[in-house]
């Protein structure tokens, strides 16, 4: 989720979903130790519980990059195994660490003698065309004896040559079979499945089977999804969207104080264009959000006037207020 998950991404689902674990988009190493620290490590207090994804394959710099998570107030740290882009391979982490899971596991006990906060990995169930269920239930176990307590398995192989990283999440087969082997050969550990989850019945599925359910894409696309899953009351207190028109005052909110603050209505807003994915008024509401022309004046008042346009003056006046209606 490179380039997608970003602290206004998360701070969007938030509102979505008051109880869900949040994750960042993977940070490699390299962009902590040599680059704009603030910049990748920066997020909203709101976005609370949320995990830090790292990259790279060097016990020392990770250890390093997981203490300057745990001071920048991260929840967890994670460690991403599963990326197969050719991009990640060349930097010698991601997916391909799965063949070295003595080195991974030395990354994990580096990182965990650094942190007081849980140390987690996210990886697949196998490589290239290996389907030999030993390769990842020795991964696992090597990365288990290190510390680590917590998998995050996106069930499918990673096939490192040959596909791009949009192919290796539709092409390798799913088995989600994998994971649930994984969870009767490890009991003491957490399996949280990742890939191929996009509906509210599937998903049910597997949190009957599983210790938890990983979405990325599919509440990307469609986060409404994320606002259908848990319609029970919050953990904190905090209050659940009574609807779409609920979630875009909320944002509206968010996107003024982030104005103050120099950052562009478009960095906001393009994380939600899918809120209104299968509704009638989902294309004008992705046209409106989507004009450059509009997007250049920088002015908030574009949200409730995309607003109005897709709901009815019932819905938009009890979210946003007759003030709100004046400024659209």
């Amino acid at each position: 989720m490179m380039d997608w998950t970003d602290r206004h991404c998360r701070y969007f689902h938030r509102q979505l979903a008051p109880d869900a674990w949040l994750y960042t988009e993977m940070v490699t190493t390299g962009a902590l130790l040599h680059g704009d620290v603030p910049r990748h490590l920066d997020f909203d207090e709101a976005e609370h519980p949320v995990a830090l994804q790292l990259g790279g394959s060097e016990p020392a710099a990770l250890a390093h990059c997981a203490k300057l998570g745990e001071a920048w107030g991260y929840d967890e740290i994670n460690l991403n195994c599963g990326c197969p882009s050719e991009r990640v391979q060349n930097g010698a982490f991601g997916a391909c660490l799965m063949a070295e899971p003595a080195l991974v596991a030395d990354c994990v006990k580096a990182m965990i003698d650094a942190v007081d906060v849980p140390v987690t990995v996210k990886h697949r169930i196998g490589l290239d065309r290996n389907d030999d269920y030993g390769f990842v239930r020795d991964f696992v176990g090597t990365v288990a004896e290190a510390g680590c307590r917590l998998f995050v398995v996106h069930a499918r192989n990673a096939w490192l040559k040959g596909l791009s990283p949009k192919e290796n999440r539709e092409v390798p087969p799913l088995r989600h079979e994998v994971v649930a082997m994984l969870k009767r050969d490890f009991p003491s550990t957490t399996l949280i499945v990742n890939g191929g989850l996009a509906t509210v019945p599937a998903i049910g599925e597997a949190l009957d089977r599983f210790d938890g359910v990983m979405l990325g894409r599919a509440a990307y696309h469609e986060p409404w999804l994320l606002a259908m899953l848990d319609p029970s009351s919050s953990a904190d207190g905090t209050s659940r969207p009574h609807g779409r028109a609920d979630v875009v005052a909320r944002m509206a909110t968010y996107a003024e104080e982030q104005a103050s603050r120099g950052v562009p209505l478009r960095s906001i807003v393009r994380h939600m264009l899918g809120l209104y994915h299968g509704q009638p008024a989902a294309r004008t509401w992705r046209r409106l959000l989507s004009d450059a022309k509009l997007l250049r004046q920088a002015d908030v008042a574009l949200l409730w006037r995309a607003l109005a346009a897709v709901e009815r003056p019932s819905e938009t006046s009890r979210s946003t207020g007759a003030a709100a209606l004046l400024r659209a």
